[in-house]
């Protein structure tokens, strides 16, 4: 187990948005294409989506990360992810800045009934695309969800092995492609990116 100094703590701590600055900036970039990702800890979205986040990152999307533990928001920031605290996210009442993609944590979405009504409502009414990782899916989305894979770039798996290795977690290697179950996938020719294939 590594030990932090608690400078490194602080640091953590710092580089954690404000909501109010998160939507004011959002308010001023209005025509960004932008994902959500909400998970229990930053360890958790790097392990699983580290690689597609800084991808996208790089085509020119803006990736904001929610998390219930941002005791160390640094790795993610590794990846060029914005983070924001997940309680304070969801306890605000103005909502007038919407992701066109939402990524969750299957853990995320089990426990906590706003994220899973959210996440439902996104399905129900085909508001944006969906997608989920984890090793449980929950019943209800087995039929709705089909699977699907990000190939990583060379350059995403230098990223994500880097915040891997900043969040304590070092990996000898990192895999070439990270897995997904999605929402109905529209054809390439639809779609403004095509990082998100279905698995074959």
């Amino acid at each position: 187990m590594a030990v932090r100094s608690v400078d490194s703590v602080n640091q953590g701590v710092r580089d954690l948005h404000s909501v109010a600055r998160w939507r004011a900036h959002a308010r001023r970039h209005p025509l960004r294409y932008r994902l959500a990702v909400v998970a229990p800890s930053a360890v958790d979205v790097i392990r699983h989506a580290g690689g597609w986040l800084f991808d996208r990152t790089t085509a020119g999307w803006e990736v904001t990360v929610l998390v219930t533990d941002h005791s160390d928001v640094r790795p993610l920031r590794i990846l060029g992810a914005t983070v924001l605290d997940l309680e304070q996210s969801l306890a605000t009442s103005v909502h007038d800045t919407w992701p066109n993609a939402v990524a969750v944590a299957s853990e995320t979405y089990m426990s906590d009934s706003r994220v899973r009504e959210g996440v439902l409502e996104c399905f129900d009414r085909g508001l944006m695309e969906v997608a989920m990782w984890g090793d449980v899916i929950p019943p209800e989305l087995e039929h709705r969800a089909g699977t699907a894979h990000h190939r990583v770039s060379v350059a995403a798996r230098a990223f994500k092995a880097c915040a891997l290795n900043a969040a304590g977690h070092p990996a000898e290697s990192v895999e070439s492609t990270e897995a997904f179950r999605v929402g109905e996938i529209p054809p390439p020719i639809y779609r403004s990116d095509a990082d998100l294939v279905p698995a074959t």
